[in-house]
């Protein structure tokens, strides 16, 4: 979900995860998409100007949203994009794209905090998401980190995520990314909620010691009333009930 995204994401295909605690009544299966499943997007200003209302009105219930980048890059329709989300009624989070290889993760963390993506109990609101990806610039798929260099990167950003905002961010990662380049660490999924991207009819292998996805984008080209041309498509593992409750944090 890079801003070359379309070039970058078409390397990818699977993984994410939620805690025990808040997410006891979530289905833990990586089977295909049920009737227990809920619809989302995810979104960022490649899609341009979109009608918030609309969406809703097509059924679609949460979008994450890019807010940042790196260290310096904001999205420029971020504002627009997560207050017309709220306002229509749609689930909303925001996704911070990670350069492990410019930064430490407590930075990237900070930005992301310091920039909209904090969280707040109101129903509407998730926990914001980290997109670890292939690397669409130089320095290598892997970011030239070792994994676990890698490791100590991601735990970096998720424990200052978690001490700003008081929660687990979501991992948004593929099966194969994540494997490589971190070892195949089972660390973050006994808190972590998986957001797995694998572009196909079915979740597939999920990442080393993931016992569930959360959540699953499995298309880069759905369609969807209010957005023009082609929009990453989700599901939520479990129904709209279970999803606030993950908002709220309860």
């Amino acid at each position: 979900m890079a801003r070359s995204r379309l070039s970058v994401r078409r390397l990818l295909a699977a993984g994410l995860t939620v805690a025990a605690t808040a997410m006891a009544a979530l289905v833990a299966t990586a089977g295909p998409a049920t009737a227990a499943t809920t619809p989302g997007i995810d979104v960022s200003n490649y899609q341009g100007s979109i009608n918030w209302t609309s969406v809703r009105n097509a059924g679609i219930q949460f979008a994450f949203i890019k807010a940042t980048e790196g260290t310096t890059y904001k999205d420029p329709r971020f504002g627009a994009n997560y207050v017309g989300a709220y306002n229509a009624g749609v689930i909303r989070g925001a996704y911070h794209f990670a350069r492990p290889n410019i930064s430490s993760g407590a930075t990237q963390a900070n930005f992301l905090a310091s920039s909209g993506g904090a969280w707040s109990a109101d129903s509407r609101t998730l926990p914001a998401a980290l997109d670890m990806e292939a690397n669409p610039y130089s320095g290598g798929y892997c970011y030239g980190l070792s994994t676990t260099g890698m490791r100590n990167w991601i735990q970096d950003f998720l424990n200052t995520y978690k001490s700003r905002t008081s929660r687990y961010a979501v991992i948004y990662t593929t099966t194969s990314w994540w494997n490589q380049c971190t070892g195949s660490w089972t660390g973050p999924w006994a808190n972590h909620p998986l957001w797995l991207a694998r572009w196909a009819s079915t979740p597939g292998t999920l990442p080393a010691g993931a016992p569930f996805w959360s959540f699953w984008q499995y298309t880069s080209t759905g369609s969807v009333s209010g957005i023009s041309g082609d929009v990453d498509r989700n599901y939520w593992n479990g129904d709209r009930t279970r999803l606030i409750a993950l908002a709220n944090n309860t």
